[in-house]
């Protein structure tokens, strides 16, 4: 069998943002091989020259009309299939978007005279034959397809294929399930359940992990400690529930502001947030942390009724930040374990944030410079 391309792992993370799905896997299991496999086991039941696997995308979806949809080829083998990857075709088109609009397996052994045939993307040197395409399902509902291209050996695509690949599809749709299940089961393990962002433990995790490819392949790496100042008096006297919302809404408004995909923003804990910014200098840390600041300073917490008999307060220049930030290599040691690394970024950053409390609060300092310094 020919090569297997998938979208690579951060991309596919998108296609399995669905339903209950809410946040993006990045757990043990590498979706990317999952999908190849996928592909590969496919072929050996039903032997053909290419196949592909596409999705619809959650984020541009529209659940009323299914034919409104277009749909992605994430996973491809066969002449030229790396070049297929990415692209769309709309569900009103084609052996695939006739699948998933009814939900229903399709087999063609001549696509010259086939009513649903439309071609697209084919190789220079490959012509479509015959066409054998299955539904792929997702929480019962039909969310892409399963398409083999020209049976290998005589003759084309046979009923004993088509009942053999809607068996294997009904197998991947229940992987896929798992998949998400799991993917689920990672994140709440690693969120914090009143904001959503990351907790502490997972907090460590990552810092650890940038701090080892940084060690290996360089770069630079920015840590912000925010603090969030006032929120007593919030809890004094509207109480705890109205401060457990703002705190919501803070992270709200960190994943609205900082949109870097390489990003890890977390709640450290009470009315603490720390982040996590890979490729950022302390000069760039610093650019962030303020537009985190005007963020909150300027939002409107609040705006809404947030409980049982809990009217809206929309409180307005109430809640404010202090931001301390660091840098590896502004503040970590050159041949420090990473343990030590991470500490020190930490700290830095901590007291870095005690200073800008100190200094009136509702503002940003960066972590005085130390003799430390990353080499590289």
């Amino acid at each position: 069998m020919s090569s297997v391309y998938t979208l690579d792992n951060r991309r596919l993370e998108n296609f399995l943002e669905r339903h209950k799905a809410y946040y993006a896997y990045s757990g043990e299991i590498e979706i990317d091989r999952f999908l190849r496999e996928v592909l590969q086991k496919a072929n050996e039941f039903v032997p053909s020259a290419a196949g592909s696997i596409l999705l619809d995308d959650p984020s541009t979806k529209n659940n009323e009309d299914r034919l409104e949809n277009d749909l992605v080829f994430i996973a491809t083998f066969g002449a030229d299939g790396d070049t297929r990857l990415a692209r769309r075709i709309n569900a009103r088109i084609g052996i695939a978007g006739h699948v998933y609009s009814t939900g229903v397996g399709y087999m063609t052994e001549d696509v010259v005279d086939d009513p649903y045939f439309y071609p697209t993307y084919e190789a220079p040197s490959f012509h479509t034959e015959s066409v054998l395409c299955v539904p792929i399902r997702i929480e019962a509902a039909v969310c892409g397809v399963l398409e083999l291209v020209n049976r290998v050996g005589p003759g084309g695509f046979r009923e004993k294929d088509r009942r053999l690949l809607e068996i294997f599809g009904d197998y991947a749709s229940i992987s896929i399930q798992n998949l998400l299940d799991a993917r689920r089961a990672f994140e709440v393990a690693k969120r914090d359940g009143l904001t959503g962002l990351y907790n502490e433990r997972y907090l460590h995790l990552r810092l650890t992990q940038e701090l080892s490819r940084i060690s290996r392949d360089g770069g630079d790496l920015c840590v912000i400690f925010l603090d969030l100042d006032n929120l007593k008096s919030v809890n004094d006297r509207h109480g705890h529930l109205a401060g457990s919302q703002v705190l919501r809404e803070v992270g709200y408004v960190l994943k609205r502001t900082v949109t870097d995909e390489r990003a890890t923003l977390t709640r450290y804990g009470g009315d603490e947030f720390v982040l996590i910014l890979p490729g950022h200098s302390l000069e760039g840390g610093l650019e962030i942390a303020e537009r985190i600041r005007e963020a909150i300073r300027s939002a409107t917490f609040l705006s809404r009724p947030y409980g049982f008999n809990s009217p809206a307060l929309n409180l307005q220049e109430t809640i404010t930040a202090s931001l301390g930030i660091s840098s590896v290599r502004t503040h970590a040691t050159v041949p420090a374990s990473v343990e030590q690394q991470k500490n020190e970024l930490l700290r830095a950053a901590d007291q870095a944030l005690y200073q800008a409390k100190e200094g009136g609060k509702d503002r940003s300092a960066a972590a005085r410079p130390t003799e430390m310094r990353v080499g590289g």
